[in-house]
């Protein structure tokens, strides 16, 4: 049984915007606080691998990557058919309790294990929260302005993951690696699961409702179903999963690797926390303009062209030398995931029909998030034999086929676009 759905003054459910516009702009904040969490580890933790750890294989440091990705990932899919089931709020709620010792662990893990624990706790917090906040925008403004809404969601945890990621660098240069750097991620959860559990709606009514008005069928589809669907036999959601893996698999080799290609070029930990910000925090703000296009311009091309940005921006950072070239090419990097991000998961929304949406969406975050393994894996062990360069050039090389592929098999899937 779900809970009930928001309601306005008159008792009657809306779809829209502006007509859930105080319920949307909290779940912004909320997925403000969710970015943050996994913001905190982006610049230091592959210092503290090598520097409190003493672990020296590529391989080895990027293992929390690895784990985190494997768990979200899995989650993903999890929180998709939870959803759909329960309810999106329940979900939300249960992911903020999961995160509450994260911040405590990262403090005080006395081995890379308990760090290898608590990313395992923060991709299962993250699959639940992140992936309920994006359903239930969905749901809240229907089949109108849902690139925008989704453009408005991941503006916000991105812009905090890179927030986060500079606030923790600049802590970590002056106070150093443990504890100081994790403190703030005491706050960010009390928050989070505050706002979550106290002044957050279901919106799984919303989702109801426009099934009916769109006369959809009241078929029952099941789990295997819209898992093939999504992730082979139809053309366009199975284009929009690989692109996603490709996407978050850069991001894994971003994340795991630029820190240490930065600090082989002899900067410190508040530069390297600056450039890891750049990334995301131009990620996060383009896609405000970029989720608001798709609705306009159409789906496919910003995909396609998306993917062939970033991966003209892995090859500066790989040519570049020093700080400017590093942030020019981080800067790059996420004007390409801004035109991918938001863009794809508008796309699920209108191929996918609402009784199954959630659904879909959980088995394209499912293989999206398995990409930060991947890359992970991928980067680290060609790191290991050939250096940082190849394994990064390796990846853009990928990046740029993945948007070959989206190109030749995808269709338009926004209706007036097509």
């Amino acid at each position: 049984m779900t809970t009930p759905a928001v309601l306005d003054h008159g008792g009657a459910l809306r779809l829209g915007l502006r007509e859930n516009a105080a319920q949307f702009t909290l779940l912004v904040i909320v997925n403000a606080f969710v970015g943050a969490m996994v913001g905190m580890e982006r610049s230091i933790l592959p210092a503290i691998a090598e520097q409190d750890f003493h672990l020296v294989a590529r391989t080895a440091v990027l293992s929390f990557i690895v784990v985190f990705g494997t768990t979200k990932a899995l989650t993903n899919y999890a929180a998709g058919r939870l959803a759909d089931r329960i309810g999106r709020k329940q979900v939300l709620v249960a992911g903020w309790a999961i995160a509450i010792p994260v911040p405590f662990i990262l403090m005080w893990g006395s081995t890379w294990n308990w760090i290898l624990v608590a990313n395992a706790l923060l991709g299962v917090s993250q699959g639940f929260t992140w992936s309920t906040t994006v359903i239930m925008k969905i749901d809240l403004v229907g089949n109108e302005r849902r690139g925008l809404a989704i453009g408005l969601n991941e503006f916000a945890g991105y812009v905090a993951v890179a927030g986060a990621a500079m606030l923790t660098g600049w802590i970590a240069a002056r106070y150093g690696l443990r504890p100081d750097p994790f403190y703030p991620g005491i706050a960010f959860v009390a928050a989070g699961l505050a706002l979550s559990a106290l002044m957050v709606r279901e919106t799984h009514g919303h989702a109801a409702m426009e099934s009916s008005l769109r006369g959809a069928p009241a078929q029952v589809v099941s789990a295997r179903d819209v898992f093939w669907r999504t992730t082979l036999t139809d053309r366009n959601l199975s284009s929009i999963s690989q692109a996603g893996l490709v996407n978050n698999l850069n991001d894994g080799m971003a994340w795991g690797l630029f820190p240490l290609f930065f600090a082989n070029a002899n900067l410190g930990l508040d530069r390297i926390g600056i450039l890891a910000a750049i990334y995301p925090a131009t990620w996060g703000i383009v896609q405000l303009a970029t989720g608001a296009l798709s609705d306009r311009v159409g789906r496919k091309w910003l995909i396609a062209s998306g993917m062939w940005v970033q991966a003209a921006g892995i090859s500066v950072v790989i040519v570049s030398r020093g700080f400017p070239g590093f942030a020019a090419g981080a800067a790059l990097l996420g004007i390409g995931t801004a035109m991918v991000y938001p863009t794809l998961l508008a796309a699920i929304g209108d191929v996918a029909l609402p009784a199954w949406r959630a659904s879909s969406v959980g088995v394209y975050r499912l293989w999206r998030d398995l990409g930060y393994a991947l890359g992970a894996l991928a980067a680290g062990a060609i790191a290991d034999v050939l250096g940082l360069a190849a394994a990064m050039w390796v990846v853009a090389a990928i990046t740029c086929t993945s948007g070959l592929v989206a190109a030749a098999r995808m269709t338009e899937t926004l209706p007036h676009a097509a």
